[in-house]
Protein backbone atom coordinates (compact mmCIF):
# COMPACT_ATOMS: atom_id res chain seq x y z
CA UNK A 1 0.00 0.00 0.00
CA UNK A 2 1.36 3.32 -0.59
CA UNK A 3 1.78 5.85 2.08
CA UNK A 4 -1.03 6.09 4.71
CA UNK A 5 -3.70 8.71 5.25
CA UNK A 6 -5.17 9.07 8.58
CA UNK A 7 -8.84 10.07 6.56
CA UNK A 8 -9.61 9.28 3.24
CA UNK A 9 -13.40 10.98 1.69
CA UNK A 10 -14.97 8.98 -0.99
CA UNK A 11 -16.93 11.29 -2.90
CA UNK A 12 -16.22 14.92 -3.92
CA UNK A 13 -19.94 16.18 -4.14
CA UNK A 14 -21.43 18.56 -1.83
CA UNK A 15 -20.81 16.88 0.85
CA UNK A 16 -17.73 15.23 0.37
CA UNK A 17 -16.16 18.76 -0.22
CA UNK A 18 -17.52 19.85 2.95
CA UNK A 19 -16.71 17.46 5.15
CA UNK A 20 -13.07 17.67 3.78
CA UNK A 21 -12.88 21.49 4.08
CA UNK A 22 -14.45 21.23 7.90
CA UNK A 23 -11.88 18.70 8.86
CA UNK A 24 -8.74 20.27 7.13
CA UNK A 25 -9.22 22.77 10.37
CA UNK A 26 -7.72 19.57 12.01
CA UNK A 27 -3.98 18.31 12.09
CA UNK A 28 -4.42 15.05 9.83
CA UNK A 29 -3.93 13.84 6.73
CA UNK A 30 -6.75 13.70 4.10
CA UNK A 31 -7.50 12.39 0.99
CA UNK A 32 -10.54 12.89 -0.61
CA UNK A 33 -10.85 10.50 -4.08
CA UNK A 34 -13.88 10.84 -7.03
CA UNK A 35 -14.11 8.46 -9.75
CA UNK A 36 -15.14 11.67 -11.95
CA UNK A 37 -12.92 14.03 -13.97
CA UNK A 38 -13.92 16.40 -11.44
CA UNK A 39 -15.73 17.59 -8.37
CA UNK A 40 -19.21 18.15 -8.46
CA UNK A 41 -20.51 15.94 -10.99
CA UNK A 42 -23.23 13.73 -9.40
CA UNK A 43 -26.10 15.23 -7.60
CA UNK A 44 -24.25 18.22 -6.81
CA UNK A 45 -24.46 19.15 -10.33
CA UNK A 46 -28.37 18.97 -10.99
CA UNK A 47 -30.33 20.55 -8.33
CA UNK A 48 -32.66 23.25 -7.69
CA UNK A 49 -30.02 25.19 -6.03
CA UNK A 50 -31.91 26.51 -3.50
CA UNK A 51 -30.57 26.38 0.33
CA UNK A 52 -34.16 25.06 2.20
CA UNK A 53 -35.58 27.06 5.01
CA UNK A 54 -36.55 23.66 6.84
CA UNK A 55 -40.25 23.27 6.81
CA UNK A 56 -40.64 20.10 4.42
CA UNK A 57 -38.83 17.85 6.65
CA UNK A 58 -40.92 15.25 8.46
CA UNK A 59 -40.36 16.77 12.52
CA UNK A 60 -38.05 14.20 14.30
CA UNK A 61 -36.14 12.95 11.35
CA UNK A 62 -32.78 13.62 10.80
CA UNK A 63 -32.91 15.45 7.70
CA UNK A 64 -35.19 18.04 9.71
CA UNK A 65 -32.86 18.57 12.45
CA UNK A 66 -29.75 19.17 9.79
CA UNK A 67 -31.69 21.28 7.34
CA UNK A 68 -32.47 23.29 9.88
CA UNK A 69 -28.96 23.17 11.95
CA UNK A 70 -27.48 23.68 8.37
CA UNK A 71 -29.57 26.92 7.25
CA UNK A 72 -28.01 29.74 8.93
CA UNK A 73 -24.21 28.27 8.56
CA UNK A 74 -25.12 29.55 5.11
CA UNK A 75 -24.23 33.29 5.17
CA UNK A 76 -20.77 32.46 7.21
CA UNK A 77 -20.09 30.08 4.46
CA UNK A 78 -20.74 32.38 1.93
CA UNK A 79 -18.53 35.55 3.02
CA UNK A 80 -15.51 33.23 4.22
CA UNK A 81 -15.51 30.42 1.04
CA UNK A 82 -16.25 33.17 -1.32
CA UNK A 83 -19.61 31.77 -3.18
CA UNK A 84 -22.51 33.67 -4.04
CA UNK A 85 -25.64 33.58 -1.82
CA UNK A 86 -28.75 35.53 -1.71
CA UNK A 87 -30.95 35.01 1.11
CA UNK A 88 -34.32 35.59 -1.02
CA UNK A 89 -36.73 33.53 0.79
CA UNK A 90 -39.08 31.02 -1.23
CA UNK A 91 -43.08 30.65 -1.12
CA UNK A 92 -45.10 27.65 -1.32
CA UNK A 93 -48.39 28.75 -3.29
CA UNK A 94 -51.43 27.29 -2.90
CA UNK A 95 -53.70 26.69 -6.23
CA UNK A 96 -57.52 26.91 -5.58
CA UNK A 97 -59.30 26.75 -1.72
CA UNK A 98 -58.64 23.39 -1.39
CA UNK A 99 -54.96 23.53 -1.32
CA UNK A 100 -54.66 26.00 1.95
CA UNK A 101 -55.01 22.62 4.22
CA UNK A 102 -51.38 21.40 3.22
CA UNK A 103 -50.51 25.28 3.86
CA UNK A 104 -50.94 24.96 7.30
CA UNK A 105 -49.62 21.43 7.53
CA UNK A 106 -46.40 22.96 6.53
CA UNK A 107 -46.23 26.23 8.63
CA UNK A 108 -47.06 23.64 11.62
CA UNK A 109 -44.14 21.03 10.61
CA UNK A 110 -42.04 24.43 10.23
CA UNK A 111 -42.79 25.60 13.54
CA UNK A 112 -42.23 22.19 15.09
CA UNK A 113 -38.69 22.39 13.10
CA UNK A 114 -37.74 25.18 14.81
CA UNK A 115 -38.05 27.63 11.26
CA UNK A 116 -38.06 30.97 12.38
CA UNK A 117 -40.47 34.28 10.35
CA UNK A 118 -42.97 32.08 8.07
CA UNK A 119 -46.11 33.07 7.83
CA UNK A 120 -49.25 32.74 5.18
CA UNK A 121 -49.96 35.50 2.97
CA UNK A 122 -53.30 36.31 1.13
CA UNK A 123 -53.66 35.79 -2.58
CA UNK A 124 -53.83 39.27 -3.07
CA UNK A 125 -50.64 39.65 -1.44
CA UNK A 126 -49.02 36.89 -3.71
CA UNK A 127 -50.13 38.80 -6.48
CA UNK A 128 -48.46 41.78 -5.35
CA UNK A 129 -45.10 39.85 -4.76
CA UNK A 130 -45.15 37.91 -8.31
CA UNK A 131 -47.19 39.51 -10.76
CA UNK A 132 -47.06 36.32 -12.78
CA UNK A 133 -48.51 33.97 -10.53
CA UNK A 134 -51.79 32.38 -11.58
CA UNK A 135 -55.05 34.49 -10.94
CA UNK A 136 -56.19 30.98 -8.93
CA UNK A 137 -53.75 31.40 -6.57
CA UNK A 138 -55.52 30.91 -2.86
CA UNK A 139 -53.03 32.23 -0.71
CA UNK A 140 -49.07 31.19 -0.13
CA UNK A 141 -46.45 30.44 3.16
CA UNK A 142 -43.78 32.61 3.00
CA UNK A 143 -40.54 31.29 4.46
CA UNK A 144 -37.73 34.25 4.91
CA UNK A 145 -34.95 32.06 5.16
CA UNK A 146 -34.70 30.31 2.03
CA UNK A 147 -31.95 31.08 -0.32
CA UNK A 148 -30.37 30.79 -3.29
CA UNK A 149 -26.82 30.11 -4.52
CA UNK A 150 -24.82 28.30 -6.99
CA UNK A 151 -24.14 24.27 -6.34
CA UNK A 152 -21.42 24.48 -8.60
CA UNK A 153 -19.79 27.31 -6.73
CA UNK A 154 -20.34 26.03 -3.15
CA UNK A 155 -18.55 22.61 -3.91
CA UNK A 156 -15.59 23.63 -5.84
CA UNK A 157 -14.87 26.85 -3.03
CA UNK A 158 -15.43 24.25 -0.07
CA UNK A 159 -13.09 21.60 -1.79
CA UNK A 160 -10.38 24.71 -2.90
CA UNK A 161 -10.64 25.80 0.48
CA UNK A 162 -9.70 22.10 1.75
CA UNK A 163 -6.63 22.17 -0.76
CA UNK A 164 -5.25 25.25 0.39
CA UNK A 165 -5.35 23.89 3.95
CA UNK A 166 -3.56 20.55 3.20
CA UNK A 167 -6.23 18.64 2.06
CA UNK A 168 -5.63 16.20 -1.03
CA UNK A 169 -7.25 15.52 -3.77
CA UNK A 170 -7.08 12.87 -6.53
CA UNK A 171 -9.60 12.92 -9.38
CA UNK A 172 -10.37 10.07 -11.85
CA UNK A 173 -10.20 7.74 -8.86
CA UNK A 174 -12.87 5.25 -8.46
CA UNK A 175 -13.27 3.50 -4.94
CA UNK A 176 -13.25 -0.25 -5.67
CA UNK A 177 -12.89 -2.64 -1.99
CA UNK A 178 -11.62 -1.96 1.35
CA UNK A 179 -8.91 -3.98 2.96
CA UNK A 180 -10.11 -5.19 6.29
CA UNK A 181 -7.82 -6.51 8.81
CA UNK A 182 -9.33 -7.99 12.30
CA UNK A 183 -12.42 -6.03 11.55
CA UNK A 184 -10.87 -2.95 10.75
CA UNK A 185 -10.61 -0.61 7.79
CA UNK A 186 -6.58 -0.46 7.39
CA UNK A 187 -7.03 0.89 3.65
CA UNK A 188 -9.01 1.49 0.57
CA UNK A 189 -8.37 -0.22 -3.20
CA UNK A 190 -9.06 2.24 -6.18
CA UNK A 191 -8.19 1.98 -9.84
CA UNK A 192 -5.40 3.91 -8.88
CA UNK A 193 -3.56 1.55 -6.48
CA UNK A 194 -4.35 1.01 -2.61
CA UNK A 195 -4.16 3.50 0.29
CA UNK A 196 -3.80 3.17 3.93
CA UNK A 197 -6.07 4.86 6.69
CA UNK A 198 -7.79 4.66 9.80
CA UNK A 199 -10.89 6.26 9.20
CA UNK A 200 -12.91 6.00 5.44
CA UNK A 201 -16.00 8.35 4.94
CA UNK A 202 -18.27 7.39 2.82
CA UNK A 203 -19.79 10.23 0.74
CA UNK A 204 -20.54 8.22 -2.12
CA UNK A 205 -24.05 9.96 -3.12
CA UNK A 206 -25.89 7.42 -5.23
CA UNK A 207 -22.99 4.93 -4.75
CA UNK A 208 -23.12 5.09 -0.68
CA UNK A 209 -25.42 1.90 -0.58
CA UNK A 210 -22.31 -0.08 -2.74
CA UNK A 211 -19.46 1.27 -0.76
CA UNK A 212 -21.07 0.31 2.67
CA UNK A 213 -21.80 -3.01 1.38
CA UNK A 214 -18.56 -3.99 0.58
CA UNK A 215 -17.54 -3.36 4.73
CA UNK A 216 -20.21 -5.68 4.88
CA UNK A 217 -22.60 -3.11 6.43
CA UNK A 218 -25.85 -2.29 6.19
CA UNK A 219 -27.38 -5.37 3.78
CA UNK A 220 -30.59 -4.27 3.76
CA UNK A 221 -29.74 -0.12 2.92
CA UNK A 222 -30.45 0.49 -0.79
CA UNK A 223 -30.56 3.73 -2.82
CA UNK A 224 -33.07 3.79 -5.63
CA UNK A 225 -32.44 6.32 -7.93
CA UNK A 226 -35.07 9.10 -8.49
CA UNK A 227 -34.64 11.25 -11.34
CA UNK A 228 -35.45 14.95 -12.13
CA UNK A 229 -35.28 17.02 -15.16
CA UNK A 230 -35.34 20.46 -15.59
CA UNK A 231 -36.01 23.25 -18.27
CA UNK A 232 -33.62 26.03 -18.04
CA UNK A 233 -35.69 29.38 -19.48
CA UNK A 234 -33.31 32.48 -21.44
CA UNK A 235 -33.26 35.33 -19.07
CA UNK A 236 -33.61 37.45 -21.74
CA UNK A 237 -37.36 36.55 -22.67
CA UNK A 238 -38.00 35.72 -18.80
CA UNK A 239 -37.73 36.95 -15.47
CA UNK A 240 -39.34 35.07 -12.55
CA UNK A 241 -37.64 37.23 -9.66
CA UNK A 242 -38.86 34.59 -6.78
CA UNK A 243 -38.34 30.75 -5.75
CA UNK A 244 -42.28 29.20 -6.17
CA UNK A 245 -43.09 25.89 -4.61
CA UNK A 246 -46.24 23.86 -5.28
CA UNK A 247 -48.19 22.25 -2.48
CA UNK A 248 -46.40 18.98 -1.97
CA UNK A 249 -47.47 15.81 -3.02
CA UNK A 250 -45.88 12.10 -1.38
CA UNK A 251 -43.67 12.17 -4.49
CA UNK A 252 -41.53 15.36 -3.18
CA UNK A 253 -41.58 19.39 -3.50
CA UNK A 254 -43.11 19.29 -6.56
CA UNK A 255 -42.31 21.13 -9.56
CA UNK A 256 -41.08 24.75 -9.06
CA UNK A 257 -40.56 27.82 -10.61
CA UNK A 258 -37.22 29.15 -9.63
CA UNK A 259 -34.91 32.12 -10.24
CA UNK A 260 -31.55 31.76 -9.97
CA UNK A 261 -28.54 33.86 -8.92
CA UNK A 262 -27.38 33.79 -12.99
CA UNK A 263 -30.62 35.36 -13.75
CA UNK A 264 -32.30 32.05 -15.67
CA UNK A 265 -35.85 30.56 -14.57
CA UNK A 266 -35.49 26.98 -14.07
CA UNK A 267 -38.71 24.63 -13.96
CA UNK A 268 -38.54 21.08 -12.45
CA UNK A 269 -37.58 18.36 -11.23
CA UNK A 270 -40.30 16.11 -11.86
CA UNK A 271 -39.61 12.79 -9.95
CA UNK A 272 -39.14 9.64 -11.68
CA UNK A 273 -37.95 6.58 -9.73
CA UNK A 274 -35.39 4.33 -11.77
CA UNK A 275 -33.70 1.14 -11.72
CA UNK A 276 -30.12 2.65 -13.17
CA UNK A 277 -27.97 5.01 -11.62
CA UNK A 278 -26.30 7.30 -14.35
CA UNK A 279 -29.52 6.88 -16.27
CA UNK A 280 -29.40 11.14 -16.55
CA UNK A 281 -31.57 10.94 -20.08
CA UNK A 282 -34.13 14.11 -20.15
CA UNK A 283 -38.04 12.48 -21.55
CA UNK A 284 -40.81 13.96 -23.39
CA UNK A 285 -43.06 12.20 -21.16
CA UNK A 286 -40.75 14.38 -18.22
CA UNK A 287 -40.29 17.50 -19.76
CA UNK A 288 -44.61 17.04 -20.13
CA UNK A 289 -44.99 17.03 -16.76
CA UNK A 290 -42.56 19.77 -15.83
CA UNK A 291 -44.50 22.08 -18.01
CA UNK A 292 -48.11 20.90 -16.36
CA UNK A 293 -46.67 21.57 -13.33
CA UNK A 294 -45.25 25.47 -13.82
CA UNK A 295 -48.17 26.74 -15.78
CA UNK A 296 -50.45 25.34 -12.89
CA UNK A 297 -48.28 28.17 -10.94
CA UNK A 298 -46.91 30.06 -13.17
CA UNK A 299 -49.38 29.99 -16.84
CA UNK A 300 -47.81 32.31 -18.85
CA UNK A 301 -44.24 30.65 -19.02
CA UNK A 302 -43.73 29.96 -22.63
CA UNK A 303 -41.83 26.44 -23.55
CA UNK A 304 -40.41 28.33 -26.73
CA UNK A 305 -38.30 30.51 -24.06
CA UNK A 306 -36.06 26.82 -23.23
CA UNK A 307 -32.72 27.09 -23.48
CA UNK A 308 -31.29 23.75 -21.48
CA UNK A 309 -33.00 20.83 -20.22
CA UNK A 310 -30.89 18.34 -17.92
CA UNK A 311 -31.80 15.65 -15.39
CA UNK A 312 -29.85 14.56 -12.21
CA UNK A 313 -30.55 11.55 -9.98
CA UNK A 314 -31.36 11.80 -6.26
CA UNK A 315 -30.10 9.12 -3.52
CA UNK A 316 -33.25 7.82 -2.16
CA UNK A 317 -32.56 5.57 0.82
CA UNK A 318 -34.57 3.35 3.17
CA UNK A 319 -33.33 3.94 5.71
CA UNK A 320 -36.02 4.41 8.83
CA UNK A 321 -36.13 7.50 11.13
CA UNK A 322 -34.13 6.46 14.21
CA UNK A 323 -36.59 8.53 16.13
CA UNK A 324 -39.00 5.73 17.55
CA UNK A 325 -41.90 7.99 16.71
CA UNK A 326 -41.21 8.99 13.36
CA UNK A 327 -42.13 6.80 10.76
CA UNK A 328 -40.01 7.58 8.16
CA UNK A 329 -38.72 5.17 5.27
CA UNK A 330 -35.99 7.36 4.11
CA UNK A 331 -34.26 9.13 6.36
CA UNK A 332 -30.79 10.24 6.00
CA UNK A 333 -27.46 7.72 7.08
CA UNK A 334 -24.95 9.38 9.19
CA UNK A 335 -23.01 7.07 11.68
CA UNK A 336 -20.42 5.03 12.45
CA UNK A 337 -21.36 1.24 12.53
CA UNK A 338 -20.77 -1.49 14.68
CA UNK A 339 -19.77 -3.89 11.93
CA UNK A 340 -16.88 -2.77 11.70
CA UNK A 341 -14.13 -0.28 12.85
CA UNK A 342 -12.92 2.85 10.57
CA UNK A 343 -15.99 3.90 8.58
CA UNK A 344 -18.32 6.70 8.82
CA UNK A 345 -21.04 6.06 6.96
CA UNK A 346 -23.24 8.88 4.99
CA UNK A 347 -26.17 7.41 2.53
CA UNK A 348 -29.61 8.69 1.50
CA UNK A 349 -28.62 12.26 1.53
CA UNK A 350 -31.28 13.24 -1.08
CA UNK A 351 -32.98 16.65 -0.51
CA UNK A 352 -32.47 18.89 1.70
CA UNK A 353 -29.13 17.07 1.43
CA UNK A 354 -27.25 20.18 -0.06
CA UNK A 355 -28.18 22.39 2.34
CA UNK A 356 -28.06 20.48 5.44
CA UNK A 357 -24.11 19.33 3.66
CA UNK A 358 -22.25 21.66 6.32
CA UNK A 359 -24.28 20.11 9.43
CA UNK A 360 -23.44 16.58 8.12
CA UNK A 361 -19.68 17.78 8.19
CA UNK A 362 -19.95 19.15 11.42
CA UNK A 363 -21.79 15.62 13.13
CA UNK A 364 -19.01 13.87 11.02
CA UNK A 365 -16.27 15.81 13.31
CA UNK A 366 -18.47 14.79 16.35
CA UNK A 367 -19.19 11.50 15.67
CA UNK A 368 -15.02 10.77 15.13
CA UNK A 369 -14.43 12.69 18.62
CA UNK A 370 -17.04 10.30 20.43
CA UNK A 371 -14.95 7.72 18.71
CA UNK A 372 -11.91 8.20 20.63
CA UNK A 373 -10.52 10.31 17.71
CA UNK A 374 -8.37 13.11 18.96
CA UNK A 375 -8.97 16.24 16.57
CA UNK A 376 -6.41 18.79 17.34
CA UNK A 377 -6.51 22.50 15.63
CA UNK A 378 -4.51 23.44 13.39
CA UNK A 379 -2.69 26.84 14.44
CA UNK A 380 -2.24 28.25 10.80
CA UNK A 381 -5.96 27.02 9.24
CA UNK A 382 -7.27 29.64 7.21
CA UNK A 383 -10.99 29.35 6.67
CA UNK A 384 -11.09 32.26 3.78
CA UNK A 385 -11.19 31.07 0.08
CA UNK A 386 -10.56 34.43 -1.76
CA UNK A 387 -13.41 34.83 -4.61
CA UNK A 388 -12.07 34.90 -8.07
CA UNK A 389 -13.65 37.88 -10.29
CA UNK A 390 -16.51 37.71 -11.80
CA UNK A 391 -16.54 40.38 -15.10
CA UNK A 392 -20.31 40.41 -16.38
CA UNK A 393 -21.12 41.11 -12.75
CA UNK A 394 -18.69 43.86 -12.15
CA UNK A 395 -19.48 47.53 -12.73
CA UNK A 396 -18.36 49.64 -16.23
CA UNK A 397 -15.22 50.95 -13.91
CA UNK A 398 -13.98 47.95 -12.17
CA UNK A 399 -13.93 46.03 -15.56
CA UNK A 400 -11.45 48.54 -16.74
CA UNK A 401 -9.52 48.81 -13.90
CA UNK A 402 -9.51 44.62 -14.55
CA UNK A 403 -8.45 44.90 -18.25
CA UNK A 404 -5.96 47.93 -17.39
CA UNK A 405 -3.84 45.32 -14.92
CA UNK A 406 -4.57 42.03 -16.83
CA UNK A 407 -5.46 42.57 -20.95
CA UNK A 408 -6.57 38.96 -20.66
CA UNK A 409 -9.88 40.64 -18.95
CA UNK A 410 -10.61 42.81 -22.48
CA UNK A 411 -10.82 39.33 -24.55
CA UNK A 412 -14.47 38.02 -24.15
CA UNK A 413 -14.77 34.59 -25.58
CA UNK A 414 -18.28 33.85 -24.09
CA UNK A 415 -20.66 36.59 -25.43
CA UNK A 416 -23.99 35.28 -24.00
CA UNK A 417 -22.34 35.26 -20.52
CA UNK A 418 -19.51 37.79 -20.96
CA UNK A 419 -16.91 35.33 -19.88
CA UNK A 420 -13.07 36.71 -20.84
CA UNK A 421 -10.13 34.38 -21.03
CA UNK A 422 -8.18 35.91 -18.02
CA UNK A 423 -11.09 34.24 -15.88
CA UNK A 424 -11.15 30.78 -17.92
CA UNK A 425 -6.90 30.73 -17.28
CA UNK A 426 -7.30 31.66 -13.35
CA UNK A 427 -9.90 28.51 -13.35
CA UNK A 428 -7.49 26.31 -15.38
CA UNK A 429 -4.32 27.08 -12.24
CA UNK A 430 -6.93 27.08 -9.36
CA UNK A 431 -5.91 25.39 -6.41
CA UNK A 432 -8.11 22.16 -8.00
CA UNK A 433 -7.39 23.11 -11.81
CA UNK A 434 -10.46 23.11 -14.09
CA UNK A 435 -8.82 20.54 -17.22
CA UNK A 436 -11.97 20.36 -18.94
CA UNK A 437 -14.81 22.06 -21.01
CA UNK A 438 -17.34 21.40 -18.54
CA UNK A 439 -14.95 21.99 -15.44
CA UNK A 440 -14.63 25.77 -17.00
CA UNK A 441 -18.19 25.43 -17.73
CA UNK A 442 -19.30 25.12 -13.87
CA UNK A 443 -16.53 27.90 -12.66
CA UNK A 444 -17.42 30.67 -14.84
CA UNK A 445 -21.20 29.34 -16.31
CA UNK A 446 -19.65 29.76 -19.75
CA UNK A 447 -21.65 27.93 -22.18
CA UNK A 448 -24.70 28.30 -20.42
CA UNK A 449 -26.74 31.24 -22.83
CA UNK A 450 -28.52 30.53 -25.55
CA UNK A 451 -25.98 29.58 -27.91
CA UNK A 452 -25.02 27.38 -25.50
CA UNK A 453 -21.59 27.02 -26.62
CA UNK A 454 -21.11 27.11 -29.92
CA UNK A 455 -19.39 30.60 -30.46
CA UNK A 456 -16.68 29.66 -27.51
CA UNK A 457 -16.15 26.33 -27.96
CA UNK A 458 -13.68 26.02 -30.56
CA UNK A 459 -11.70 28.84 -28.12
CA UNK A 460 -11.75 27.43 -25.39
CA UNK A 461 -10.33 23.87 -26.82
CA UNK A 462 -7.42 26.44 -28.00
CA UNK A 463 -7.01 28.22 -24.63
CA UNK A 464 -6.86 24.30 -22.60
CA UNK A 465 -4.56 23.08 -24.91
CA UNK A 466 -2.00 26.04 -24.62
CA UNK A 467 -2.64 26.26 -21.01
CA UNK A 468 -1.95 22.55 -20.13
CA UNK A 469 0.39 22.01 -22.64
CA UNK A 470 -1.42 19.43 -24.54
CA UNK A 471 -2.42 18.81 -27.70
CA UNK A 472 -6.14 20.42 -28.82
CA UNK A 473 -7.50 16.42 -29.66
CA UNK A 474 -6.75 15.59 -25.64
CA UNK A 475 -9.28 18.34 -24.94
CA UNK A 476 -12.67 17.10 -23.51
CA UNK A 477 -15.69 18.25 -22.81
CA UNK A 478 -15.93 16.15 -19.52
CA UNK A 479 -13.32 13.60 -19.21
CA UNK A 480 -11.50 10.69 -21.34
CA UNK A 481 -13.98 9.53 -24.04
CA UNK A 482 -15.01 13.33 -24.54
CA UNK A 483 -12.98 14.71 -26.95
CA UNK A 484 -13.88 17.28 -29.11
CA UNK A 485 -11.56 16.99 -32.31
CA UNK A 486 -10.86 13.73 -34.08
CA UNK A 487 -8.48 15.07 -37.34
CA UNK A 488 -7.65 17.48 -39.40
CA UNK A 489 -9.15 18.35 -42.74
CA UNK A 490 -6.86 20.87 -44.79
CA UNK A 491 -4.67 21.39 -41.94
CA UNK A 492 -7.55 22.92 -39.71
CA UNK A 493 -8.57 20.94 -36.90
CA UNK A 494 -11.84 19.17 -37.23
CA UNK A 495 -14.88 18.89 -34.71
CA UNK A 496 -15.65 15.23 -33.76
CA UNK A 497 -19.42 14.64 -34.38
Amino acid sequence: MKDPYDIIIIGGGVVGSMVARFLSRYQRNILLIEKESDVGMGASAANSAIVHAGYDPEPGTLKAELNVLANPMWDKLSGELGFEFERRGDYVVAIGEEEMAALEKLLDQGIRNGVPGMHLISAEEMHHREPAISPNVSGALWAPTGGLCDPFAVTVAAIENAIQNGVTVMLDTAFEDFIIESGKIIGVRTNRGDFGCHWVINAAGIYADDVMHKAGVRPEFHITPRRGEYCVLDRAEITINNVLFPTPTEKGKGILVTTTLHGNTILGPNAEVIDDKENREVTSHGLNEIWQGAHKLVPSLQPKHTIAVFAGLRAMGNAPCKNPGVKHDHDFVVEIPEEVHGLVNLGGIESPGFTAAPAIALRVIELLKDAGEVLKEKSDWNPIRPPRPRFRKLPLEEQIKLIKTNPDYGRIICRCENVTEAEIIQEIHAPLPARTYDAIKRRTWLGTGRCLGSFDMPRVVEILARELGISPFEVSKKGPGTEFLMRTTKGEVTHAR
